[in-house]
Parts: C-alpha cells; sequence; structure tokens
C-alpha cells in the first residue's frame, strides 16, 4: 500500500505544478511514468493493468480526434473562422459570433481541437482589421470551455463521464443546454464590459501575422461534416455503443484516396491518450487500497459527504483547478452515486477550468499560440475574464442544478 501511495501523491503532485522538479517531464510523463512504476514494482499485475484501462472511453476520444484531423486538413476550422472574423460587424458584436461558433464547435469537436484550429486564424484576422486580438482569444478559449459542456462529446472528462457512467446523450444534452447558453452569453457580457472602448489597437501596434491557413477542401469538409452529422443523429435517436458507432466513423474517414492516414494520425493527441491510460492505472492502484474508503470516511466526520450534491459539485470545482479536470473526475467518479452526479461532475468541471490559464488545455494552447505571435496574454489579463465568467457560470449551474433537484 505504501508504494501504491507515495507513487499516487507523486503523480497528483506533478499534475499540479506541471511537472516533477528536475525532470523533463509533463503532466503526461509524470501519469506514464507512475503507472510503469506501480507495475514494475509488481504493485499493479498486467492483467489489473488492463482491467483498469476503460477502452471504450479511448476509444470514444479517439474517434472524434480522427474526426477533428478530418477537418482540421480539409481547412474547414480555417474557414469558419475567417467567415465569422471578417463579417461586416462593430467590434463587440463581432465579439458574439465567435463566441457562439467556438461554442457550437466544441460541442462536437472537442474545446482543445477548436482551440488549437482557430486561434492562429483568429489572430491574423483581427490584426488584419486593426482589432485588439486579446478579448477575441480570451472569448474563443472561454466560449469553448463554455460550450464543450453542451454534450458527452465536448471534452475528454465528459467523454469518460458518459461512459463510465452510461448516461443518455440526449437527457444530458438537454439539461446541460440552459447553462451552457447562459453561460456563453455570460462570455460575451463579461468581455463587452471589460473591453468596451478598447477593442482597436494603437497606431503602428501589431504582430507578425501567423502562415497562411490551410484552403477550404469543400469535398474532404463535406466528407468530414457528413459523418460527424450521422454520428449526432445516431447519439441523438438510437441506443447504440457510442464509442463503436464513433470508431465506425474514424474508419469511414481514413478510407480516403487523397488524406494519408499518416498525416491524419499524426494529427491525433496521442499525449491525451497517453495521459489517460497512465491516470487509469494509478486510480485503480488506489482504489485497490483502503485509503480512499477512509478518507471518505474521515471527510464524512466532518461533515462533508462528497456523494452529495453539493458537496460533490465544490469537491469537484476546487480539484479542477488543482489537478485538472480530467484526474479530477477519475478521483470523484467512484463518488457519483446520486441520479444528478454525472451533470455535476460534467458541468463543474468544464465550467471551473475558465478560473486560470491553467485550469484548462484549452486556455494553455490559446495562450501559447498568441505568444508565438508576439501577443502576451498573462495570467492577470486572463484572470480577469477567467474568474468572473467561471463564477458566474458556475452561479447559473448551481442554480439550476438546484431547481432540477426541487423539481
Amino acid at each position: 500500500m505504501n508504494t501504491t501511495v507515495i507513487v499516487f501523491l507523486l503523480v497528483y503532485l506533478g499534475l499540479l505544478i506541471g511537472r516533477l522538479p528536475w525532470l523533463s517531464l509533463d503532466r503526461t510523463g509524470v501519469a506514464l511514468l507512475g503507472a510503469i512504476v506501480l507495475l514494475a514494482t509488481g504493485t499493479v499485475t498486467l492483467e489489473q493493468a488492463g482491467e483498469a484501462v476503460h477502452v471504450p472511453t479511448l476509444a470514444l476520444l479517439f474517434s472524434f480526434m480522427v474526426l477533428s484531423a478530418q477537418l482540421r486538413q480539409a481547412g474547414f476550422f480555417d474557414w469558419v473562422t475567417r467567415r465569422v472574423g471578417t463579417a461586416a460587424l462593430s467590434p463587440p458584436v463581432l465579439l458574439l459570433p465567435v463566441i457562439v461558433v467556438s461554442g457550437v464547435l466544441a460541442a462536437v469537436f472537442s474545446n482543445d481541437i477548436v482551440c488549437l484550429a482557430m486561434a492562429p486564424v483568429l489572430i491574423d484576422v483581427c490584426l488584419r482589421r486593426g482589432l485588439d486580438p486579446v478579448p477575441y482569444l480570451l472569448g474563443l478559449a472561454c466560449a469553448a470551455n463554455v460550450g464543450s459542456a453542451l454534450t458527452l462529446i465536448g471534452n475528454p472528462q465528459n467523454m469518460l463521464i458518459a461512459q463510465l457512467l452510461t448516461l443518455d446523450f440526449t437527457s444530458y444534452l438537454l439539461t446541460a443546454a440552459p447553462v451552457v447558453i447562459v453561460g456563453l452569453l455570460l462570455v460575451w457580457a463579461v468581455l463587452a464590459g471589460l473591453y468596451a472602448g478598447r477593442w482597436q489597437l494603437p497606431p503602428g501596434a501589431g504582430a507578425a501575422p501567423p502562415a497562411p491557413g490551410v484552403p477550404l477542401d469543400r469535398l474532404q469538409t463535406g466528407k468530414g461534416l457528413t459523418v460527424a452529422g450521422v454520428l449526432m443523429l445516431a447519439f441523438l435517436f438510437t441506443d447504440w455503443p457510442l464509442e463503436l458507432v464513433a470508431l465506425t466513423g474514424a474508419g469511414v474517414l481514413l478510407l480516403s484516396r487523397r488524406m494519408h492516414s499518416r498525416q491524419t494520425l499524426g494529427l491525433v493527441d496521442w499525449q491525451v491518450l497517453v495521459l489517460f491510460i497512465g491516470l487509469f492505472i494509478v486510480n485503480h492502484a488506489l482504489q485497490l487500497t483502503p485509503v480512499p474508503d477512509r478518507s471518505v470516511a474521515m471527510l464524512a466526520t466532518y461533515g462533508v459527504d462528497i456523494t452529495s450534491v453539493g458537496w460533490l459539485f465544490g469537491v469537484t470545482v476546487v480539484l479542477s483547478n488543482l489537478v485538472s479536470n480530467v484526474p479530477a473526475v477519475m478521483l470523484l467518479l467512484p463518488y457519483a452515486e446520486h441520479p444528478l452526479a454525472g451533470v455535476v461532475l460534467a458541468l463543474a468541471s468544464t465550467l471551473a477550468g475558465n478560473l486560470l490559464i491553467v485550469g484548462s488545455i484549452a486556455n494553455i494552447i490559446v495562450v501559447e499560440i498568441a505568444a508565438r505571435q508576439g501577443i502576451i496574454i498573462s495570467w492577470r489579463t486572463h484572470a480577469r475574464t477567467g474568474v468572473l465568467v467561471t463564477l458566474l457560470s458556475l452561479l447559473i449551474a448551481a442554480g439550476w442544478i438546484a431547481w432540477l433537484l426541487r423539481s
């Protein structure tokens, strides 16, 4: 048990600070190394590790990475961003379609992918119009996070929750929709208020535009969107397993005469898949010890019952900002006993990601892409928007869940 606890604590310390001291390991490397130590010491057998890894979740994640890769290569995200960004609208009004489009796309294609694909093009569009890209980039990141909460495929933690708690796709969408719609409007209202009168770049200011975008391939875009549409219809109106339907769609996309599978698979985020595998093994090892039950019992003596909706909501928010939302959800899933626990975990972990830059990979992606173009988004700049958006959206979510509990 001692080995398991030590490895677990070190892994989650690495997740908290983003690395382990004196080692060139990121969060994925830390989780993978932890799993390797448990296997090498015999603390976890290969058979137990195999049982711990939830293959349907990995299959669902992989399938949508392939779908997103198809549309990135086809230039779909570039085309959408430029169409929105070049609309003849005033700066504050222009922010609204940027937020709506990024939120809707994130609900289907994942928040991280949307930010990765849209941010460089959005910067280019803003610079060409003489607009400060910062409020639009903040809108992109915040809206992608909020929008991804709409569906059970919008982000990795929602996919995990959907698979392990066997949630109904349509029921969850209808339950989450009011919170997400209001949340997207809140993102716009907060940014419109904070940046009122400060939309334009100073004369002579600017940054080098990014490399030319990907030209639109209508045939490949049509193929990708058709598969996406069929998948959504299957999720909404059938009870077929999500992962098998999604894998079938991915297989169809890989059958191509123009897009080489090597290029498509090269855009799959293998780091995220490896992170999931490592955390599955590390968390499973801890569940084999009496530590989780003892910890829950100890918390109960202080009046903290994490199986209740209220405490689960609060603990999810805190943990999501300490160790990131995916590890937080993995830790809390064994205690998701209430019928609304899945909704609570999905909404709280996703909306909490807007608080600070490190709260969401989507935030980090946008900030890093901006920095490469000479546009600095400091943690203070992000926090001025992120804290307000997070607190208000979580308040809306908490109120909605409280109403659901009473109805």
